[in-house]
């Protein structure tokens, strides 16, 4: 039976990418050696690197004076560095969900944090429009894509003041205007690799600003200088990312995958919104997340739950289950993930349907 990845992050990666890094673990570039036993600062590594650096650059279309670095720590660690590296004395963050409340906790320990709007006393399901942002501030800090709650930014924001993103899940799925941001970064288990690199872009000239006192490692100079090699760097994830972008170049790019995310989306919420046995859960459907797809049983059919999860379980669909603090349903349609797939999950909600 074929199986239907639709997990939130590890998640789906293509299959051509994942067979590239399976040979690469048995004889990296013909050379005897596996990928996982190399030395990173080998002769042949340096280029993995080097392409992958190209590319994020041409796929995203990043303006010169950025640099982009592969580190480890995933998004969670970023959390503290942002506020190390760029906070002087006050910070504007948009609260929508689990994930920015956890970075706006950790810049409290560096000054001060002005929370513009949050969605939070309606359990994240939409995204806050009107709010006002400190002209004063260092930065305002959004997340782009908040993977439990289901909801989107679908385009960059204007500011006042530079930006900061966390696009951990749903970075290439769309065109970004880079020169609107000091710094994206995002862990890289989405829609790049496996679990084990995040991934940073960083425009130099907007470091060093800060009075503090920064540690080597949480220093972002430090890695622009090392060339993302000051210490060792998780090499397996970063041959996968960069099979990944070369994935996404030869289907067309950042532009394509846009279209085939809006289209996977579009299939699977048309059939949420026709289905009387399911619903929605985001409050303003202009919020609907593209990368992950959220939705509960009507109350009518609340018992059904359980009955559904298996029965679309036993045809396959994996990873639909629905984040433990908001339950339900999430079906996570990455760049990876086939139209095919979708309709796979929409055809076992119709036919559940039809038995109830």
């Amino acid at each position: 039976m074929k199986k239907h990845n639709f997990n939130a992050g590890p998640s789906i990666l293509p299959r051509e990418v994942i067979e590239k890094t399976a040979q690469a673990v048995l004889d990296f570039n013909g050379s005897g050696l596996s990928i996982m036993e190399i030395s990173h600062r080998a002769k042949d590594f340096q280029p993995v690197v080097d392409e992958a650096v190209a590319l994020f650059k041409e796929l995203l279309n990043i303006p010169e004076g950025y640099s982009v670095l592969f580190l480890g720590g995933g998004a969670s660690l970023e959390f503290c560095m942002i506020p190390f590296n760029f906070l002087e004395k006050k910070a504007a963050y948009l609260n929508t969900g689990v994930w920015a409340k956890k970075a706006i906790k950790e810049a409290k320990a560096f000054g001060e944090v002005v929370e513009v709007a949050s969605s939070a006393e309606a359990t994240y399901t939409y995204i806050p429009k009107e709010y006002t942002i400190p002209a004063d501030a260092d930065y305002f800090h959004v997340t782009t894509n908040n993977t439990i709650y289901g909801t989107e930014l679908h385009e960059d924001l204007d500011s006042p003041v530079p930006m900061i993103a966390d696009m951990s899940s749903d970075i290439f799925s769309r065109p970004v205007d880079v020169s609107k941001y000091i710094c994206i970064y995002g862990g890289a288990q989405k829609n790049l690799a496996p679990a084990g690199v995040t991934f940073v872009i960083v425009k130099n000239d907007a470091l060093g600003k800060v009075s503090r006192h920064i540690p080597t490692m949480l220093n972002y100079q430090t890695h622009v200088d090392g060339g993302s090699m000051f210490n060792t760097p998780p090499v397996l994830p970063i041959y996968t990312a960069l099979q990944t972008l070369r994935w996404i170049k030869a289907n067309g790019g950042v532009a394509e995958m846009q279209k085939r995310a809006k289209e996977k989306a579009e299939m699977l919420y048309a059939e949420i919104d026709r289905n009387k046995m399911f619903r929605g859960t985001v409050t303003d459907k202009g919020d609907r997340s593209y990368m992950n797809i959220c939705f509960v049983m009507n109350d009518e059919y609340k018992e059904l739950e359980a009955d559904f999860l298996k029965f679309a379980t036993e045809r396959g669909m994996v990873g639909i289950k629905g984040h433990r603090s908001v339950g339900g349903f999430r079906a996570s349609c990455y760049n990876a993930m086939a139209k095919e797939s979708v309709q796979a999950l929409i055809d076992c909600m119709q036919e559940f349907e039809k038995l109830h």
